[in-house]
């Protein structure tokens, strides 16, 4: 009887194990399932992704990396990276979580009031790299052609030592997981354990690929709500911002800006066709239409990367200059004003006023910035007004 009862717990042993080790899986495919429906946001969305795979509360690997997708240019372009930037970083980061009994919603949580990422040296290696989808152009792209995990071990390494991207990150393993969506691949994920050097498994690939599905879904879902809102907010004909997302970004970035110390400097630029009015008259709203589509095309030109070009509303436009104070402003006016002045038949006068030394609240901001282009119209038109 002892036997039998000693053999039945033995038994039980492994299986109860077992048991244990699906109940813990699904409980992380629980926890990121909800925090995937949390969001649209695509940023928010690579970043509960990444954290999922890296978090001891999800996957456990040391650092991730992710890549989207670009059909039309037939490209792989680099968009995150998560992971400590020593085996330094890794235990103070480790010990913290593990402290502060940090669980996935609050790492994602944190995400939010946090530079931290942006900032990262992994992050900024990742967002530089573009590469052609080809047989020639090596891993990342055979695995977005091919469709299928690759695990390369400490074995294979070396066939890899003259790949760029992998020379940067100093790995000696690391696996290639392509995502998913409705069997079409929309991005990829490199993922290592560089710093505590645990081999990567087999049940580590097995949850990587059951992960790879779901987060493929969420990225698409996330791209189709981002497309549907920017068709949402944009002008049909200039294809600029309309008026109403710039009402709502320029309140928003004041509201963050306040929330910053020191307050982060925003200007506004007003502009406004000169004799626009006449132009149509003399030769047609067609016409007119074709001019104000290239002096569209010629203002989102001259202004930068960071910047908010809008149509304000028929022949004027407004561009918001997040982190730009009144000289700088005044430069990017000018380049804008000369620019549209070579290419254009018409010119066009340009108000400037920068928050908060001018204005600390929207209303007054636009108000300041119309007021100066009325003074730019009024003292000879073509030109821009800063004070």
């Amino acid at each position: 009887m002892v036997s039998m009862l000693g053999m039945k717990k033995h038994t039980n042993g492994p299986l109860q194990e077992k048991l244990n080790e699906l109940q813990r899986e699904l409980n992380i495919f629980y926890e990121i399932s909800n925090a995937m429906r949390s969001t649209l946001k695509l940023d928010e969305i690579l970043y509960i992704i990444l954290t999922a795979i890296t978090s001891h509360a999800g996957l456990g690997l040391n650092r991730a990396i992710l890549f989207l997708v670009n059909e039309k240019d037939n490209t792989i372009e680099g968009k995150m990276g998560i992971g400590p930037g020593s085996g330094e970083d890794a235990r103070k980061i480790w010990d913290f979580i593990d402290t502060a009994k940090m669980t996935l919603n609050d790492l994602i949580e944190q995400y939010k009031h946090s530079k931290k990422v942006a900032d990262s040296r992994l992050n900024h290696l990742v967002r530089n790299v573009k590469i052609s989808i080809n047989e020639e152009n090596g891993i990342l792209a055979k695995a977005v052609l091919d469709k299928q995990i690759h695990h390369i071990t400490p074995n294979q390494i070396h066939l890899y030592q003259n790949n760029p991207l992998i020379k940067d990150l100093g790995t000696e393993e690391f696996v290639v997981i392509p995502l998913k969506a409705h069997d079409r691949i929309v991005g990829i994920i490199v993922a290592d354990n560089i710093f505590n050097k645990k081999p990567i498994t087999e049940d580590d690939i097995k949850m990587l690929s059951m992960f790879a599905n779901q987060a493929g879904l969420a990225i698409e879902n996330s791209m189709l709500y981002e497309q549907a809102l920017v068709r949402a907010h944009t002008d049909s004909l200039t294809q600029l911002w309309n008026h109403g997302y710039f009402q709502y970004t320029l309140s928003r970035l004041i509201e963050q800006s306040k929330q910053k110390s020191p307050i982060e400097q925003i200007s506004l630029l007003l502009i406004d066709i000169d004799n626009f009015k006449n132009y149509n008259d003399t030769n047609g709203h067609q016409n007119g239409d074709i001019v104000l589509k290239s002096i569209a095309y010629k203002i989102k030109e001259q202004s930068r990367k960071m910047d908010f070009v809008c149509r304000y509303g028929g022949e004027e436009f407004a561009v918001i200059l997040p982190q730009t104070g009144k000289e700088e402003a005044c430069k990017i006016a000018e380049r804008i004003r000369k620019a549209i002045e070579e290419a254009s038949p018409l010119t066009v006068s340009i108000g400037i006023a920068t928050f908060p030394e001018e204005e600390t609240e929207k209303e007054g901001l636009i108000k300041l910035s119309d007021m100066r282009l009325y003074n730019a119209k009024a003292n000879g038109k073509n030109r821009i007004s800063c004070q």
